[in-house]
């Protein structure tokens, strides 16, 4: 599922309404915030696997 630019300006456009300029910038941190860590418990599932996968030889 690609999103095109006049997608994204509209789901841009509904959060402005939504949340209000001044709360931008804190759900921006906020998000990019939970993105590391999913990234971050990812990674360590990933690497769980591969020293499982290890022993398992």
């Amino acid at each position: 599922m690609n999103l095109g630019a006049q997608e994204l300006i509209l789901i841009g456009l509904i959060v402005l309404l939504l949340f209000g300029a001044k709360r931008l910038p804190e759900i921006g941190r906020a998000f990019g915030k939970a993105i590391g860590e999913f990234r971050k418990g990812l990674k360590e599932v990933e690497k769980t696997v591969e020293e499982s996968k290890e022993e398992n030889k």
